[in-house]
């Protein structure tokens, strides 16, 4: 699979799972990213589709690595709806 269709699955999912933040912007938990069975069977690893994303500025996040457990309270903000 190539990064730009994993990251265009990611904004999919973000928007399955999340919700409308203050801002307006869609925004999800890393937790329920992480742990939601769907993710699970669509990314191999979801930190380095979640770190390409942020690379190209589609979503944001505290932090330049996210770990499960450590980091599930961590808002994935999606930039670009």
């Amino acid at each position: 699979m190539n990064v730009q269709h994993e990251v265009s699955l990611l904004v999919e999912e973000i928007q399955r799972l999340g919700s409308k933040n203050a801002d307006g912007k869609t925004s999800v938990k890393f937790g329920v990213l992480f742990s939601d069975d769907r993710c699970a069977n669509i990314f191999e690893a979801l930190v380095g589709t979640l770190r390409a994303a942020k690379r190209k500025k589609i979503v944001t996040f505290e932090g330049e690595l996210l770990l499960q457990g450590v980091h599930d309270n961590v808002d994935v903000i999606l930039l670009q709806e």
